[in-house]
């Protein structure tokens, strides 16, 4: 991990923030090229009533569209949030390149249980569970508390 991811992160946990601020569930990803550019970015949008709106899935068809193959494996998907089983074959199917996350499925879990909120109805799997091979790397303990804080606030 260095301060390039740390940035990356940074940026993906204060897109989460945004979605609790616009009535959405807080989650936040960023699309990084191969030469380190933020090429695409969005948060949550799954308020207005369609559940698959998630970053992850927004990020995945963005680069079907926009990129060729060799620079989606080229590219890093950043994200506040480890992806769901959805979202984890989205990005399988569409060839792309490395995960790194802030927070994994089982911390979300323990949260919600912690908070005494429903679980999401969804296995928690892990990404590698869906896309054995994939790359990843997480959680970064350094987002824990304020994602969890986010969380909170979304959920209450």
């Amino acid at each position: 991990m260095n301060d390039n991811d740390l940035r990356y992160l940074r940026r993906c946990v204060d897109l989460a923030s945004e979605a609790v601020e616009a009535g959405d569930q807080p989650f936040g990803s960023v699309l990084v090229s191969g030469d380190g550019t933020i090429v695409f970015e969005d948060r949550n949008r799954t308020g207005g009533g369609d559940p698959t709106r998630h970053p992850e899935f927004a990020i995945v068809r963005w680069a079907a569209e926009n990129l060729s193959a060799q620079e989606r494996r080229a590219a890093v998907v950043y994200t506040s949030g480890e992806h769901c089983a959805m979202c984890a074959a989205a990005h399988g199917l569409a060839g792309m390149g490395k995960i790194v996350y802030a927070t994994s499925s089982i911390q979300l879990g323990e949260w919600l249980r912690d908070l005494g909120k429903p679980q999401l109805g969804i296995a928690p799997l892990r990404i590698t569970d869906v896309v054995p091979g994939a790359i990843v790397e997480g959680p970064v303990m350094t987002f824990a508390d304020e994602v969890r804080a986010l969380h909170a606030r979304a959920r209450r």
